[in-house]
């Protein structure tokens, strides 16, 4: 391919981004069905720790991700971008079918979280090396000029995976009954996913070797040490430090606030019910993919940094004002109740565990409905309240998240190309996963547990807007992100290296 030829690249981006796409589908179906995850492979007697502790087990998938970034990302730069991003394809899927297959903490006791998080593990590290292969892969095809256009079909692929993840629940819990999803529907998302694990596999298997690797190892210049190269050099390191601490670690933080943190507080703070917040999800994430290939784009033109800065900086200014909006439009507190309408109703299970259900409609057409159990045990009451909001609070809910779904996409939009332009082809896999992988795996990936943390402790100590406190954590990392990125990154994008 020419340095201005675009001829091939949609067949290079299709098969790229089709792979891809899959392996964060795959990795975001936990996160999906974190909720009922937590009932199923975690002992159910404190229902706020074990949902705490499936966060954590998705928490930990992120956390290996650097090592799947040192340990493909070297593979990569000595034999080819192609064979290894197969590699990881296959690892993946097979993980997450696997995951589908585990049987209940009921059956096999403490064996199925220790299952869970070996998978989650597997999970990671295949991530770790999937996303440096196939961004160097789409940029070194790509003409100069443009690679932040032709990068930027990746970065939607992690927002595609979610939505579509999301669409297999929704379609899932549609056809199955309430018992059956609960039952063992749940597993199906994950069944799916080997199936198109498979498909993507064969057209990953017919794709070229990438035109720069190629030429590299013809001519003898590939690395035969990158981790060396990588992280023993110290003006390369520099670099890496850079593209860690001055953009990754704050583009982590801002995604994984804007689609994940915003999903698990509109269900489990929020108390909305799991469907609609999904359908609602889905249609905020489906208005904001197009504006990834948006940024892409404009950060060929005027440079990648300032579209990133400009990114994190509206998330750390605009967080807290939206979250509170979120939180206020669907409390029912500042709703009027039509009292006649107000129903109870008692049960008793055949275990002797007795279920009072209260609901409730207000004038605005809101539903409440709130289960309490009383366990024939000495297990403290369990109660989960379920809130359907009315179309008017959904809308605007689809809008406060919209809105910061286009604080990620000014954030990710750019970040491929930003990091594969920063190294050079011999160790770009290896220099660039690892910055990117930390960022998203550590200061991102820990964000959904450390912040609904801080929330729950919050609402125990009696702070009347107790929902705020898990945004600290994003601003403040942002912040820090924000301050290092404009002072020491160059706004010029480079070109040498490719």
């Amino acid at each position: 391919m020419s340095k201005n030829s675009t001829k091939g690249i949609w067949k290079v981006i299709s098969a790229s981004s089709m792979g891809t796409m899959i392996e964060w589908y795959d990795f975001y179906i936990f996160g999906s069905l974190a909720v009922v995850i937590s009932t199923k492979f975690f002992p159910t007697d404190n229902p706020t720790a074990a949902f705490l502790s499936t966060l954590a087990t998705f928490a930990a998938g992120f956390v290996v991700r650097p090592f799947g970034a040192l340990f493909f990302g070297r593979l990569g730069d000595i034999i080819g971008r192609k064979y290894t991003f197969m590699a990881t394809l296959l690892l993946m899927g097979g993980s997450t079918f696997l995951i589908g297959c585990i049987p209940s903490y009921e059956t096999i006791g403490f064996l199925a979280p220790l299952l869970v998080l070996i998978l989650r593990l597997l999970q990671g590290l295949a991530l770790g090396g999937e996303y440096g292969g196939a961004a160097t892969y789409v940029a070194e095809h790509a003409p100069l000029g443009q690679k932040g256009y032709w990068t930027s079909w990746i970065q939607t692929t992690a927002t595609v995976g979610l939505f579509i993840s999301l669409m297999v629940i929704l379609a899932t819990k549609n056809v199955l009954s309430a018992e059956d999803f609960d039952s063992w529907g749940w597993r199906v998302p994950f069944w799916v996913s080997i199936v198109m694990v498979g498909i993507s596999y064969l057209i990953r298997k017919n794709m070229d070797e990438s035109p720069v690797f190629a030429k590299a190892k013809k001519e003898g210049t590939t690395s035969t040490n990158p981790l060396k190269e990588s992280f023993g050099n110290r003006y390369n390191l520099k670099f890496v430090l850079l593209a860690l601490f001055g953009a990754t670690m704050g583009q982590g933080v801002v995604w994984y606030t804007g689609q994940f943190y915003a999903m698990s507080f509109m269900k489990t703070v929020m108390n909305i019910d799991s469907s609609q917040v999904d359908e609602l999800l889905g249609i905020a994430l489906l208005l904001g993919t197009p504006f990834f290939i948006v940024f892409g784009w404009l950060s060929d033109k005027i440079g990648r940094k300032y579209i990133m800065m400009g990114g994190m900086l509206l998330a750390i200014l605009l967080y807290r004002p939206i979250y509170k909006t979120m939180y206020t439009t669907t409390a029912v507190s500042t709703k009027s109740e039509i009292v006649e309408k107000r129903s109870q109703n008692t049960e008793t299970t055949k275990n002797n565990d007795v279920i009072t259900t209260i609901s409730k409609t207000y004038t605005d057409g809101t539903s409440y409905i709130e289960k309490t159990t009383a366990f024939n045990t000495k297990k403290e009451p369990q109660t989960n309240v379920s809130i359907l909001i009315n179309s008017n609070d959904e809308w605007t809910l689809i809008l406060l998240v919209f809105i910061q779904v286009l604080f990620v996409t000014m954030v990710y939009g750019p970040i491929a190309a930003f990091l594969v332009e920063m190294f050079p082809a011999k160790i770009r896999y290896t220099s660039m996963s690892l910055p990117y992988h930390v960022g998203n795996g550590i200061f991102g990936g820990l964000l959904p547990a450390i912040s609904t943390y801080f929330v729950t402790h919050a609402k125990e100590t009696g702070k009347t807007d107790f929902y705020l406190d898990g945004l600290w954590y994003p601003i403040v990392i942002a912040s820090v992100c924000f301050i290092i990125g404009m002072i020491y990154i160059d706004n010029k994008n480079k070109i040498n290296h490719l």
